[in-house]
């Protein structure tokens, strides 16, 4: 017998639902189980990184599908081996290991770990952009006393800051009883709301790890892998980290993540202290190459740079016309808009008009579009989200 029921009869009340019913997708478009098309400014939360079913994509699964779908990483594998090979061709230089897991939680605890081995330091400082209290990268935390003690034993220790007490970053390293080994920061913020640092502000981390040997972990997760129009969001400021998490669009899909170090940091890491059973499966690897191949050879990089551009100028334009807008910022195909309002209403109509459209927080519209991304799409856009911002004007007599 089958049943006719909605999904909600089955899993938990967590995430925020809308009311889509996927049926399937190619580049920057989705269409629902009834025929409707969206253009996806959500993009699976950054995970369509180079489009829907991109065709170098589906091609590798397929083929890999064929030979083999899982080899854990006791096993040597030839699909692992050409996707590393890929992989250290785009990524800074001074990381040269990497620890295979399958999300961009595992990615920052393994991150945490690996750190807190290496320094011998429990201490952890994570930098929360111009909203406190908001995230703790991947692991999305929201940090306040009622929810504190609910939290799990990896986050004892960790000291969250703003940007603004960046000049106060030497007292807070000397305070803590020299017990601090760690910064982690996502280069630029996507969950408190597309926040863009200051400028000198990743130098000036970059010079305190130094002076005092702290390991600096940056969060690319989100920003990372062409997303704001440079392959890292950390080179826009010309800085390096020692650990650097990914995951979301790194297999074009596929769940995936990775810590990349420098080489004395996970060397510290003995055999068997720290594994994953599904991580660097032969399935995951090959979207993996074939995602790499897809950003560097189709240029999806400049791509999302020069539609970044594009996109953000009709945005601002939006704001010169709506008085609701509060501010337009980020690079590339992340971006955010800034509202005076609460959003709720504007997703949904987004829904309604055709467009998928993210959130962070309240307040702030998110857009992680795939970076295949066309004139023609950014203006539709555009178009749409104006649309949608009338009507919320429209609603409340503005």
């Amino acid at each position: 017998m089958i049943f006719t029921v909605n999904e909600e009869h089955f899993v938990g009340n967590i995430y925020q639902r809308f009311p889509v019913n996927v049926a399937k997708g190619k580049g920057c478009n989705l269409w629902d189980t009834d025929g409707k098309e969206y253009v996806d400014c959500m993009g699976g939360y950054g995970v369509a990184l180079v489009g829907h079913c991109n065709d170098r994509v589906v091609n590798a699964i397929k083929k890999q599908a064929e030979q083999l779908i899982t080899c854990h990483m006791s096993l040597h594998n030839n699909s692992r081996l050409e996707f590393l090979n890929k992989l250290f061709t785009i990524v800074p230089q001074n990381l040269n290991r990497v620890f295979f897991s399958n999300s961009g939680t595992e990615s920052v605890e393994a991150a945490i770990k690996f750190s807190r081995k290496y320094t011998n330091k429990k201490g952890i400082i994570a930098l929360n952009g111009a909203y406190h209290g908001k995230t703790f990268g991947a692991l999305s935390v929201t940090y306040n006393e009622k929810y504190r003690k609910s939290f799990m034993p990896l986050l004892d220790g960790v000291t969250f800051i703003s940007y603004s007490d960046i000049d106060k970053l030497d007292d807070i390293v000397n305070n803590q009883n020299n017990d601090i080994g760690t910064i982690i920061v996502e280069p630029i913020q996507g969950e408190t709301g597309i926040i863009v640092p200051p400028d000198g502000f990743l130098k000036k981390l970059r010079t305190i790890c130094d002076k005092y040997n702290l390991v600096l972990i940056f969060d690319e997760i989100q920003s990372g892998l062409g997303r704001t129009g440079k392959m890292w969001a950390g080179q826009h400021w010309g800085v390096e980290p020692d650990i650097m998490c990914l995951a979301k669009g790194i297999a074009g899909g596929v769940p995936m993540g990775l810590t990349l170090t420098r080489s004395e940091i996970l060397d510290c890491i003995k055999v068997g202290e720290h594994s994953s059973t599904f991580a660097g499966n032969p399935l995951a690897c090959a979207a993996g190459s074939a995602t790499i191949d897809s950003l560097v050879g189709d240029n999806l990089v400049e791509n999302s740079k020069k539609m970044g551009i594009l996109f953000k100028e009709g945005l601002l334009g939006l704001k010169d016309t709506h008085k609701i807008i509060r501010d337009v910022r980020g690079f590339g195909m992340m971006l955010g808009i800034e509202m005076k309002f609460d959003i709720k209403d504007i997703l949904f109509d987004g829904i309604k008009n055709g467009i998928l459209l993210l959130y962070s927080g309240k307040n702030i519209l998110r857009l992680l579009p795939p970076l295949v991304m066309d004139e023609d799409i950014s203006k539709k856009s555009i178009n749409l989200i104006d649309r949608v911002i009338t009507s919320e004007e429209k609603r409340r007599n503005v």
